[in-house]
């Protein structure tokens, strides 16, 4: 042991996110090319990375645990494809080994590592072993020895990339899992190293013009439900949607008896607490972080269950629609539909309960996350392409309950 007291600060997390960023801008292409993980697992895992590092750039929190809770929050919420998926689940167990902490020492931040890693590993439902499932054990190997020497933090970085890179030999082909795993913590010691281009560097410059590169700017997640009631306000109903627009991705404002009850998602809860308060006394406040196990509340729902689905254009919208979809969200296998699209839907208040219908395998882990958040109120149908998607609708009914409804679109 040779007792290092290396602190790992805040400061030093925002770097090491901003690489890790900065390396998929680079292989992500790459990454797509691989067979593994879904179809176009780099630019699930580039947007992915987007919607995590976009909340670093006005955080107001120093601290190493705030930080990285923030940037789970928002991965898990933007995550897309089922790289997306796994990717988030790291940085979820990473928050969770840093819960808590000002600073962090090099075997804090190592055991923190550990457990994103396995975080990573529990959310991938195959049996089997896959490639990732390989490389991601001697990753975890490696740190771990690492960890118990005490080594300085990028010293356990360094063990983790050549314990996996080791693993990756022994793969009969490139895997597009184990590249991800090796690229992400490549990029976090490159940016512990301040070894990187910054993402607001690389989008000024306009790198990558013309590749159709993701702009991480259209993957900024919002993912706090804030419902509230304003005592007799004095504006109307258009003046306060207004003043939510510019704060909020969704909400609706609705007058009572006395008052006016007001549900809206952002990512900035202490500025539209402040704009609410100037609309008079507010009452029953109630804050939810959409990324974490939630219950979703009935709140005058206009029908008992309605069908969720994903149209990647109009003409398919309107087959989904008239087999008897109620909500649609806008997506495809190459263009994974984010977590934080799905349960923002389901917040909209029009069905007491929800049935999720997946057409691609593409995306059935984030279908599965989104039933993770939103608990037994919706159940999820995952069919294989939109054709098999049309069949299942066909077997909704409206006056049916969600499990009958859930058993039947499940029959073969």
């Amino acid at each position: 042991m040779n007792g290092n007291r290396e602190v790992i600060t805040g400061g030093d997390f925002k770097r090491m996110v901003a690489g890790a960023y900065s390396e998929f801008l680079l292989e992500y292409e790459n990454i797509n090319r691989l067979k593994g993980i879904g179809i176009l697992p780099g630019t699930h895992i580039l947007r992915t990375m987007g919607a995590a590092v976009m909340p670093l750039a006005d955080a107001k929190d120093d601290s190493i645990g705030g930080l990285s809770r923030r940037v789970a929050t928002a991965a898990v919420f933007g995550a897309r494809g089922n790289a997306g998926v796994v990717l988030a689940q790291m940085f979820r167990g990473i928050a969770a080994g840093l819960a808590g902490k000002y600073d962090a020492t090099s075997s804090e931040f190592g055991k923190a590592f550990q457990y994103g890693i396995l975080c990573s590993q529990r959310v991938i439902p195959e049996s089997t072993e896959i490639p990732f499932i390989t490389v991601a054990k001697a990753v975890a190997k490696g740190a771990y020895r690492a960890v118990r020497e005490e080594k300085p933090i990028s010293e356990i970085l360094e063990a983790a990339i050549n314990a996996g890179k080791k693993a990756m030999e022994n793969l009969e082909e490139n895997d597009s899992g184990a590249y991800i795993m090796n690229s992400f913590l490549s990029g976090c010691l490159r940016g512990l190293d301040g070894n990187f281009v910054s993402p607001a560097v690389s989008l000024s410059l306009g790198l990558g013009a013309g590749r159709n590169m993701p702009d991480p700017r259209h993957d900024i997640v919002k993912p706090y439900c804030v419902r509230l009631k304003v005592k007799n306000p004095q504006s109307s109903i258009p003046e306060l949607k207004r003043q939510m627009s510019d704060l909020s991705s969704f909400s609706i404002v609705e007058r009572m008896s006395g008052s006016v009850d007001v549900h809206f998602h952002t990512d900035h809860v202490g500025k539209a607490i402040e704009q609410a308060i100037g609309w008079g006394p507010l009452r029953e406040v109630r804050i939810v972080n959409m990324s974490e196990s939630h219950t979703l509340p009935a709140h005058d729902a206009v029908m008992p269950v309605a069908a969720l689905a994903i149209a990647k254009d109009n003409s398919e919208a309107q087959k989904l629609q008239d087999a008897g979809a109620s909500i649609l969200i806008t997506g495809c296998a190459e263009s994974s539909p984010s977590i934080a699209e799905i349960v923002g839907a389901a917040h909209s208040d029009l069905a007491s309960s929800y049935i999720l219908i997946a057409s691609s395998p593409d995306y059935y882990l984030v279908f599965h996350q989104a039933k993770k958040l939103l608990g037994n109120r919706v159940e999820l149908v995952l069919v294989n392409s939109t054709d098999e998607a049309i069949e299942s609708l066909k077997k909704f009914s409206a006056a049916l309950s969600l499990s009958e409804n859930t058993i039947n679109m499940n029959k073969k």
